[in-house]
């Protein structure tokens, strides 16, 4: 029997702008967690989201897990 692989697979966004200020550590990063379809998006997934850290809407990046 074929590996069942889920189409829907859960994701974790991470600010792109709080990653890029290299202030990790002071501040931290805003990281949402949302689902995708794998079938429907195969590429990483970009939305815009706020950041309670950069206090406006940037976009946010899927990171590996």
């Amino acid at each position: 029997m074929a590996k069942n692989r889920d189409v829907r697979v859960t994701i974790t966004l991470e600010c792109t702008s709080c990653a890029q200020n290299g202030e990790k550590i002071k501040l931290g990063v805003s990281r949402y967690t949302t689902k995708k379809n794998r079938r429907n998006t195969p590429t990483r997934l970009e939305l815009k989201k706020f950041c309670p850290y950069c206090n406006k809407h940037t976009i946010h990046k899927e990171i590996k897990k």
